[in-house]
């Protein structure tokens, strides 16, 4: 299994394939014979859409009909994921499940319409992503060491920009807050993207996001990584120092992304989108992309997809519960 999909063990405070209704897909023809949607629950900019966008260019050009990613953000990835449960299950319709919607989001909510296991077909896990800390490069804490003296001096707390309500980089930040004996205010927003236009702006001074959507602004120097949420450093980033080397040993947090559908996909569908998404994780082009935003490509069935998400509500359900975080 890939190293990246091992890391999930440490988070702790720290099957059965895809139902088959084969006469849909018949009924229609060949799947697809029309647009597939792709719906990214988060705003645009955001490592979600990304790796949406690098699904969907390469899924349109092997499969010959058009992917739209279409983005829509709200209540901790539930919105835009619960169209897709309502949807008809034919593969027309299609969702980037991922951390927030199918792992921490259904213990953070108590609204939550959907159930992440069975009202969805998991069809393939797409990547996995590391996540960093990061300021403005004029914030007065340049260190973690910086922002823990900081928060204390300020009983009000520090104010830290968050990509939506129960992702789990939100999660992150209010575990680190707990650890650091010291208070921190998230600010919510609708994706990466306008969260850390905010940060880079100066308007919210930090936040935790992952890698793939906040590297390009750190290389450039719009913003400062001052840590990363790995067990070790990243070897894209090697002068930055883990939570672990400044005294949070158990602060260890990444993101997973991949495709679902609605419940009750027909098999054959499945079979062909967990082969083509399998197929385009291995692509040289796709491989270069993935080194270049930091992200790991797994391999899974859909089976292993499946087994893999009723781990992580698990594992989300526990962290929920001990840091008391609450979006309702």
């Amino acid at each position: 299994m890939n190293a990246a999909i091992s890391r999930r063990h440490a988070l702790a405070l720290a099957g059965a394939g895809a139902l088959a209704l084969p006469g849909i897909a018949r009924a229609q023809g060949a799947w697809p014979n029309r647009n597939v949607r792709l719906v990214v629950p988060f705003a645009p900019g955001g490592t979600t859409d990304i790796v949406a966008r690098i699904l969907a260019q390469q899924l349109q050009e092997r499969l010959g009909q058009p992917f739209i990613v279409d983005n829509r953000p709200g209540a901790g990835a539930t919105l835009g994921s619960q169209q897709v449960a309502e949807a008809a299950p034919d593969g027309y319709t299609l969702v980037v499940s991922n951390s927030a919607s199918h792992g921490i989001s259904p213990a953070l909510y108590n609204n939550v319409r959907y159930k992440a296991l069975e009202d969805f077909t998991h069809i393939a896990l797409a990547a996995t992503t590391s996540t960093a800390v990061v300021v403005n490069p004029q914030y007065e804490a340049q260190t973690i060491a910086d922002l823990v003296r900081l928060g204390r001096s300020r009983p009000d707390g520090l104010d830290f920009a968050i990509s939506g309500a129960g992702t789990s980089t939100h999660l992150l930040g209010m575990r680190f807050a707990r650890a650091a004996g010291i208070k921190l205010n998230p600010i919510s927003y609708r994706g990466s993207g306008p969260a850390l236009t905010d940060v880079i702006a100066g308007n919210v001074k930090f936040m935790f996001d992952g890698l793939p959507s906040c590297i390009g602004h750190i290389r450039s120097g719009a913003l400062k990584a001052i840590a990363v949420a790995d067990p070790q450093r990243n070897p894209k980033l090697p002068n930055v120092p883990t939570l672990a080397e400044a005294g949070y040993t158990n602060l260890i947090s990444y993101s997973w992304f991949g495709v679902s559908g609605p419940k009750g996909m027909p098999r054959e569908v499945v079979t062909k989108l967990n082969t083509e998404i399998r197929a385009i994780l291995k692509l040289p082009a796709v491989q270069r992309r993935y080194d270049e935003l930091t992200a790991d490509a797994p391999d899974m069935s859909p089976a292993q997809y499946t087994d893999f998400i009723r781990e992580e509500l698990t594992t989300w359900a526990e962290v929920v519960k001990a840091t008391g975080v609450t979006a309702n």
